[in-house]
C-alpha cells in the first residue's frame, strides 16, 4: 500500500491543492482589472429635465461619461479609443487629446468644440447614448483590446439619485 512517508506527501499535496483551489475559489469575478490606466470614472446617465435630443434646444449636451488617467508617470492620447454602450452604439476619438497622469475628460453628447483646457470631447451627435435605467459602458483600446468596463442600474448604483456613480476613485 506504500510507505507512510509516500502517504504523508500525497496527503500533504492535496491539502495544498484544494487550499489553492479554495483561494481562488475566494476571488470574484468582478475583481477582474484591465491593464490599462485609463478607467471610466462616472457617468452621468440621465441627464437633467425632460429628454430632449434637439440639436438646438435639446440637453443631450448634459449626458457625459468621464474618463480618467490613473497612471501617476503616463501620458495617454484618447485618439483611436473607442466607447461603446450594450447595444452597440460607439464613439471613436479621432483626433489627438492627451490625459496627463491623474487627469481626465469628459465625453458630451451634443455639438460643441473639444477643449483640452476644459477637459471635454462632444460626441457630435444630438441623440441620446446611455439609457437612463440601466446600461454597460465599454472602453477599448486603439488595438482593440478592452481597458474598461462598467455597468450601470439607476436603483442599485446611483443612491443620491442625481444620475452620477462615482467609482474607481
Amino acid at each position: 500500500m506504500g510507505s507512510p512517508l509516500l502517504r504523508k506527501n500525497l496527503v500533504t499535496a492535496a491539502a495544498v491543492t484544494a487550499g489553492a483551489l479554495t483561494t481562488l475559489t475566494l476571488v470574484p469575478a468582478h475583481a477582474a482589472e484591465y491593464s490599462s490606466a485609463l478607467k471610466i470614472r462616472g457617468v452621468q446617465y440621465d441627464a437633467p429635465g425632460r429628454d430632449s435630443n434637439s440639436c438646438s434646444s435639446g440637453n443631450t449636451d448634459q449626458e457625459y461619461l468621464t474618463v480618467k488617467n490613473y497612471s501617476s508617470r503616463s501620458t495617454i492620447n484618447l485618439k483611436g479609443y473607442v466607447v461603446k454602450d450594450a447595444t452597440g452604439n460607439r464613439f471613436t476619438f479621432t483626433s489627438s487629446h492627451y490625459l496627463q497622469p491623474g487627469d481626465y475628460v469628459k465625453l458630451r453628447g451634443g455639438h460643441g468644440t473639444d477643449s483640452d483646457t476644459n477637459n471635454v470631447v462632444y460626441r457630435d451627435n444630438c441623440n441620446f447614448l446611455w439609457n437612463n435605467d440601466k446600461d454597460t459602458i465599454y472602453l477599448y483600446k486603439p488595438t482593440g483590446s478592452r481597458a474598461d468596463v462598467h455597468a450601470y442600474t439607476s436603483r442599485s448604483n446611483d443612491s443620491d439619485g442625481n444620475g452620477y456613480i462615482n467609482f474607481h476613485s
